[in-house]
């Protein structure tokens, strides 16, 4: 039975119940089901809120950041470019994932090789996350049509008992039973259909947000490279003087010592 049809059928039922029916006392007719699938509507609704307020480009690349990193890395002030994207206050995509390479630049020896590692590893795992974040939205939309699959079977279990109990049935329990099977399959699919459009779209927003932020970062990391930045050295020990070796004496000086030696025992 197609989703249209269903529409159809749910909508005769609710105007068939009187004037005074709503479409809440449609829901309600889903039995428990239907508040299963009601209460994950409103779980999405808030996910769906969370989403649109944290994967944009305000909150994962703030300009007024970017501003501020590319200007002090730009002076050669590697120090308080770290500060700066540690402090809680700037917690953002760009300075998670710019902390990782500048902390690896200040503390490797080979620093300036593996920035560039460090921030690529940082921003798979900044990256992980916000999908992880929307998976909950994606399975939501995985499981709906499965629990109005579920309130269907319930309602058709239950309409062929109401057949089979006597030879003439009770019409409003038959009615009721098939009431749920149609609204139940309703609502899954009103559930399912935006989530999981919505969770597709978030992942290609995030991709987007990644690629653009990839940018940013090698873009504020050439400041290193191209002042030339040196990291905070240690204390450097100045090596201790060593006595110079004594001179051989030449062959020359040699033979005259040995003859001047010679001389004196013939006389």
């Amino acid at each position: 039975m197609t989703a249209t049809r269903a529409i159809t059928i749910v909508l005769a039922q609710a105007e068939a119940d009187g004037p005074g029916a709503t479409w809440w006392e449609t829901i309600q007719s889903g039995g428990v089901v239907g508040y299963v699938i009601l209460g994950l509507s409103v779980l999405a609704l808030a996910l769906i809120i969370m989403h649109l307020v944290q994967i944009r480009r305000g909150a994962l690349i703030p300009a007024a950041q970017l501003e501020h990193l590319d200007e002090v890395l730009a002076q050669g002030r590697v120090s308080a470019a770290l500060e700066y994207c540690l402090n809680p206050d700037h917690d953002s995509y760009l300075t998670r994932i710019l902390a990782a390479g500048i902390t690896r630049y200040q503390k490797s020896a080979f620093g300036a090789f593996e920035i560039k590692n460090a921030i690529e590893e940082a921003g798979e795992d900044q990256t992980a996350r916000l999908y992880r974040s929307t998976d909950a939205l994606g399975v939501i939309g995985s499981i709906a049509p499965l629990l109005g699959l579920l309130g269907t079977v319930l309602g058709m279990v239950g309409a062929f008992e109401t057949l089979s109990r006597t030879a003439t049935p009770n019409h409003e329990q038959l009615a009721s039973n098939i009431s749920l099977a149609l609204v139940t399959t309703l609502m899954g699919l009103i559930l399912a259909i935006p989530c999981i459009a919505l969770y597709r779209y978030f992942g290609n927003r995030i991709d987007a947000f990644a690629s653009e932020a990839a940018v940013e970062i090698e873009r504020l990391v050439l400041h290193l490279e191209s002042t030339g930045v040196s990291r905070p050295a240690g204390p450097r020990v100045r090596p201790k003087p060593v006595a110079p070796a004594a001179e051989p004496a030449s062959p020359t000086s040699s033979r005259g010592a040995a003859a001047g030696a010679g001389g004196g025992v013939s006389s």
